[in-house]
């Protein structure tokens, strides 16, 4: 991996990351385009620079941050669960994250989801964060559970869930930010703690290239956050369900063709 590869690459996470159209699918396509997809440093890469996108979210909402304890509390209960998973199929999700096909599967059926959620979930009640209760918090950490799957999305899984327990399109879209922040940055340690423990080490270059991919992500991220909450309030969600249905299709097409989607 060179410098321009990991600022695409951090480019992507800053713009997909909070958007419901997987982040990691994304990167999984273009580093299978750039050829990198199977080095172990770029699978470390592609998890650590999340830590950036996710210092953006603490950035913005610092207030909430700093609010109370039972903030913390709903966010762990909500955490667990994908603690459990990650640990229990570890092997399978490291296997699937070297898959375009699996990508491409669930960009289309998410997609399709994605064009219907608002009308199935158009009860909302649920307006400010202080009062979702740790049961629904519980709920929307099982719908986080399912992004496991590349190409799923982390954010349109929790925001799905968010949704479904009755919270507005915002508060459902700003809890499942917050939830990225204890879920990214256990994902980040792990994979650093198992990428130590398989024997590889950082050097230098490669800890130049991560201290650049958690800035572009940072810088990124903030823009795509702000961005993202005034549309979805306005809009919804079917132009990223539309979105995510044309990538996939083309990935499928593309795969079915026998095209390699390594190109360099």
């Amino acid at each position: 991996m060179n410098s321009f590869q990991a600022i695409i690459l951090a480019i992507i996470e800053g713009i997909t990351e909070f958007l419901p159209v997987s982040s990691t699918g994304h990167m999984i396509i273009a580093s299978s385009m750039m050829g990198i997809q199977s080095q172990e440093f770029v699978k470390l890469f592609t998890v650590s620079i999340q830590l950036g996108a996710i210092l953006s979210v603490v950035v913005l909402y610092y207030k909430k941050f700093f609010q109370s304890l039972h903030f913390y509390f709903k966010l762990l209960v909500a955490f667990i669960p994908a603690v459990i998973f990650g640990l229990l199929f570890k092997d399978i999700i490291d296997s699937l994250l070297e898959s375009p096909l699996v990508v491409a599967m669930s960009l289309v059926i998410g997609g399709v989801v994605l064009l219907f959620v608002d009308k199935w979930f158009n009860k909302s009640a649920i307006d400010k964060t202080e009062e979702i209760t740790y049961r629904t918090a519980f709920k929307i950490g099982l719908f986080q559970c399912i992004s496991i799957i590349p190409g799923v999305s982390r954010s349109a899984s929790t925001i799905i869930g968010g949704m479904s327990q009755k919270l507005t399109r915002k508060n459902a879209a700003e809890f499942s930010f917050f939830l990225a922040v204890p879920t990214m940055f256990g994902a980040t340690v792990k994979k650093i703690y198992d990428f130590y423990q398989d024997g590889y080490i950082i050097n230098n270059k490669e800890f130049q290239l991560l201290a650049i991919g958690n800035i572009v992500a940072f810088i990124v991220a903030m823009l795509a956050i702000k961005y993202f909450i005034s549309y979805l309030q306005k809009n919804g969600f079917k132009l990223f369900g539309w979105y995510r249905i044309i990538v996939g299709l083309i990935i499928l097409i593309l795969l079915s063709s026998g095209f390699d989607l390594r190109i360099v």
